[in-house]
């Protein structure tokens, strides 16, 4: 089985830091593969960028000629995209702020969500919303650190655990991390906070794995149904 994890930025590192923890909740024979957009925004910390990121992941995915793949997880949370990636391609789509969320619900009755920047809590909000999770969410918190920031593990943890007991005293009973760069952060603070952390890369990965061992794939039944073949294709010149 293969996974494709696309990352919503254009920082190389990062990627390879969400492949790491892509890579360490695969299963034995799943291989995990990470796409970097050539274009786009160096990382997503509000609505523009995450349009923007959206144009590009769609892109990087339109034109990709790599190996076949067998389900793509998208690492870029509460960022624009999922619904687009899921009209395009034909295997499973996994958005990891969905998936987090989705395990949360498993855990316990209300989670919070601990991001980067709190201007970037409105738009988690609305997209745990449109994926039908937002009503168990108990607060979206912001550690006020950028995404390129969480590079210090140490300041990292700090903002996170502050945060989390905001999160906490909001009625969260589960906590998810609201950045893919945060991946791996839950073994840290877990066992401070005393609550269920879900790291969204890992929850994806196992949520994907799992459709694709089931035969599921997305339905082509309304809103993720094909749109008919156009008379000309993007960038052909007009007739």
């Amino acid at each position: 089985m293969r996974i494709v994890v696309t990352n919503c930025n254009t920082t190389q590192e990062m990627t390879e830091e969400i492949v790491r923890g892509a890579r360490a909740a695969a299963g034995p024979g799943t291989a995990v593969t990470g796409l970097t957009p050539a274009w786009g925004p160096e990382s997503a910390e509000g609505w523009l960028d995450s349009y923007l990121s959206a144009a590009a992941v769609l892109d990087t995915l339109r034109t990709y000629d790599g190996p076949p793949y067998d389900a793509v997880v998208m690492a870029g949370f509460g960022e624009h995209g999922r619904e687009g990636v899921r009209e395009l391609v034909g295997v499973p789509v996994v958005d990891i702020t969905e998936a987090a969320a989705h395990l949360a619900c498993l855990l316990g009755r209300r989670y919070g969500v601990v991001t980067t920047l709190e201007r970037t809590c409105g738009q988690i909000e609305d997209s745990l919303a449109l994926a039908g999770v937002g009503r168990n969410c108990a607060a979206v918190v912001g550690t006020g650190l950028g995404v390129l920031d969480l590079g210090d593990a140490e300041r990292t943890e700090a903002a996170f655990l502050t945060a989390a007991e905001r999160a906490r005293d909001a009625g969260a009973e589960v906590l998810v991390l609201g950045c893919a760069g945060m991946t791996g952060l839950q073994r840290a603070v877990g066992e401070k906070l005393g609550l269920p952390v879900v790291d969204g890369v890992a929850a994806a990965v196992k949520l994907a794995e799992s459709l694709v061992a089931l035969g599921l794939r997305t339905s082509r039944a309304g809103s993720y149904a094909r749109p008919l073949p156009k008379r000309r294709e993007w960038g052909a010149a007009a007739d």
